[in-house]
């Protein structure tokens, strides 16, 4: 489990969350420059970058933005003007100079992945590479309204994926398993597995699921502060009971 993110990031990822598209991103972004402009000029990296939808939007108003993930297979569904602003790397060990961005935007969760003592080790090193007064851009779950909204099963078909999910809290983290069957039409349009189409996989998501005021001490802890929080892509304000997303703005 601990280690659940090499394997997982693949093509079948990206067929699965394809409703997480460039409209979605580019609204997104829209919102994080109104709220923090800062992100609008300098270095500023995307950080778990996937396919680079988030980065395709920022960098129509920045040009020195540019994007960092570990999956092969997501970088390689970014468009060609794009990957020549990517790297691919473990955000554990950046190739960066301290001091040497104006901001860092993790967008749809890409924090949490590890143990906390490492969490905690990645968000000081993020600290590190930022500018006196830089941004950075922390896109996460609300956990209490994870808590409350749980389910623990169910069955949906992306494409012609069909994905049966189980999601259980694990002390601390929150964890998905699912189960991938790969269909294939019929002659009378049924779906159904088929040959290679009919492959099964089992793949698996585990998050620490912080509190928000776990997040807001957290930083401080990293010498990072809490200026700004919305609570989902349009920029409404944080509500602890009623936000899908907690979205901070942490400033050095």
């Amino acid at each position: 489990m601990d280690e659940w993110f090499k394997d997982w990031f693949d093509k079948d990822y990206a067929t699965i969350y394809q409703h997480r598209d460039g409209p979605e991103a580019a609204a997104a972004v829209a919102m994080a420059l109104t709220l923090a402009p800062g992100l609008g000029s300098g270095p500023v990296l995307d950080l778990g970058c996937g396919s680079g939808r988030h980065l395709a939007a920022l960098r129509a108003r920045n040009p020195l933005a540019f994007g960092l993930d570990l999956s092969r297979d997501l970088l390689a569904l970014a468009p060609g003007d794009l990957r020549p602003w990517l790297l691919r790397g473990d955000m554990r060990r950046l190739p960066l100079k301290a001091g040497s961005l104006a901001g860092i935007c993790m967008w749809f969760t890409p924090f949490g992945y590890f143990p906390d003592p490492e969490n905690r080790d990645l968000l000081r090193r993020l600290r590190d590479l930022l500018r006196p007064g830089g941004v950075l851009l922390l896109d996460y779950l609300n956990a209490p309204y994870v808590r409350a909204h749980l389910v623990p099963e169910d069955v949906a078909l992306h494409g012609t994926i069909r994905v049966h999910s189980r999601r259980t809290l694990e002390g601390d983290r929150l964890v998905k398993r699912m189960t991938l069957t790969h269909l294939s039409l019929d002659p009378e349009g049924r779906m159904r597995p088929s040959g290679d189409t009919g492959r099964t996989r089992e793949a698996l998501e585990s998050l620490r699921l912080y509190e928000p005021a776990e997040l807001r001490a957290l930083a401080r802890e990293c010498g990072l502060e809490t200026r700004r929080e919305a609570g989902d892509y349009q920029g409404a304000p944080f509500d602890q009971a009623r936000s899908e997303r907690w979205i901070g703005f942490l400033t050095r």
